[in-house]
């Protein structure tokens, strides 16, 4: 009877001390990975990952005729300064140039936010989350003193238009870099890469920028973590001056308008006989290609919309606010919809830009008015290096949410709507003309004119 009970004893201390190597065990090998994942030099080199015109048939860039030419490149990352880094584009091949971005500070291109959000979490973390979840492509002219070109067999450095760094509108750390040729009259891409930027250097400049532990967000930065339902304060962002319903019309019947970017994306729209807005909302389902890790669209991930929210268009509310950012008076356009079977509220705001400053263009050139993302303090998708310098994004006094009867945050992306595009009308400054820009910016979703009376609002100062 004694012998059996020894036994037991004797599992039970193997079991034990086997659970203790492997929690051991575990522990190190998670230790190794945090600390591999955070790791940071001064100079390091990050593999960058390319796909072929056959890996990446779904890339709804215009492409050169050189496309993949000019591959197999790795980055050498040198930090400068606290937020001041060369990105150096070395090639693996005799022929092919290396390019570096000189000089960039790397803090313009990392989530940070305006002062006035830091006092309100809820404000704060829907800053954060749309500064992070929204591409910022930053371009740098050819002739820029932040791009230096060396060796290959020439072409680079007789045709090099651009050089660009994207941060794109997925986990933290995931880059791209393009650059560009002129081609035809047009910018064409010759070479697309991705990498990732150190997340350690990212935690720091993050640090840097709000003042915050970056471990107190860091899950909502590296993974999507959705805000849905967060009160936001609409008083906290900006104070109303004057308040006014003014004339809108939006005709569901319209021709869907396509230009810019969004002629190359109609081939990652998955919807047929889309002809009008109105297909978009009482037609068949409509998905678009979703964008995925390392930051390439799939039509075999198909992104689906709740544009039911949007399928009544009720009115439009003007009003005249000012901005903890500037003394100056600006403007804000509420555009409140209904879903046609709940009558459930859905509220667009566009806040903090100046009517007179926007363009006068004909419709066919939406695409160069006022085209940004959504969230507070965020910079437009595409922009020059030399613009970002001159207009930090967290001294903006522009934000957009889509917010819910009771002031509550809507996930836009869920719904498929990812910012504004406005500007005037060529003849007539009295006319706005306002589109929404759908998901990824795959297609505009809807076209309403705004028009004021017999002036426009003012923009005179207090």
């Amino acid at each position: 009877m004694k012998f059996p009970m020894f036994c037991r004893r004797i599992r039970w201390r193997v079991v034990c001390i086997a659970a203790a190597v492997l929690l051991t065990t575990g522990a190190t090998w998670a230790g190794f990975w945090w600390h591999g994942r955070y790791a940071t030099s001064d100079e390091m080199l990050l593999p960058v990952r390319e796909y072929s015109a056959a890996e990446y048939p779904e890339d709804p860039g215009e492409r050169s005729v050189h496309m993949c030419q000019y591959s197999g490149r790795r980055l050498r990352l040198i930090r400068r300064g606290s937020t001041h880094f060369d990105f150096v584009v070395e090639p693996h091949n005799s022929h092919t140039a290396t390019v570096a971005f000189l000089n960039v500070d790397v803090s313009l291109m990392t989530p940070g936010e305006p002062v006035w959000t830091k006092t309100d979490k809820d404000l704060e973390r829907i800053a954060l989350t749309d500064r992070q979840w929204n591409r910022q492509q930053v371009r740098f002219e050819r002739h820029s003193p932040h791009i230096e070109i060396t060796g290959g067999d020439g072409f680079e450095t007789a045709n090099l238009f651009t050089a660009e760094l994207a941060k794109n509108c997925l986990n933290a750390g995931l880059w791209e870099v393009l650059l560009t040729v002129k081609e035809n009259g047009r910018k064409a891409t010759y070479y697309h890469g991705w990498f990732t930027f150190p997340l350690g250097h990212y935690r720091d400049i993050f640090e840097d920028n709000t003042g915050l532990s970056y471990w107190d967000h860091w899950y909502e930065l590296e993974h999507w973590s959705d805000p849905v339902g967060t009160p936001i304060r609409l008083d906290a962002l900006r104070t109303v001056r004057r308040e006014r319903e003014v004339v809108a019309m939006f005709d569901p019947d319209e021709a869907l308008t396509v230009a810019g970017e969004q002629v190359l994306k109609r081939r990652t729209v998955d919807a047929k006989n889309l002809m009008t807005w109105r297909d978009l909302f009482d037609g068949p389902s409509v998905h678009f290609a979703t964008f995925i890790p390392p930051g390439r669209y799939s039509v075999h991930h198909p992104w689906k919309n709740q544009f039911y929210r949007l399928s009544q268009f009720d009115k439009a509310i003007w009003r005249d606010v000012k901005s903890p950012a500037t003394s100056r008076l600006l403007h804000e356009l509420e555009l409140v919809f209904r879903n046609r079977d709940t009558a459930e509220t859905c509220r667009f705001f566009v806040s903090g830009f100046d009517l007179s400053t926007l363009p006068q263009l004909p419709i066919s050139r939406y695409s160069d008015g006022l085209y940004m993302p959504m969230g507070i303090g965020v910079p437009p998708f595409f922009q020059t290096y030399d613009e970002l310098q001159g207009n930090r994004p967290d001294k903006s006094p522009y934000f957009s949410v889509m917010l819910d009867s009771a002031d509550r945050w809507i996930n836009h992306h869920e719904v498929a709507v990812d910012g504004p595009v406005m500007h005037r009308d060529e003849h007539n400054p009295n006319l706005l003309h306002v589109y929404l820009l759908s998901y990824e910016r795959h297609s505009l979703v809807a076209h309403i004119i705004v028009t004021f009376a017999t002036e426009s609002p003012s923009s005179d100062g207090l």
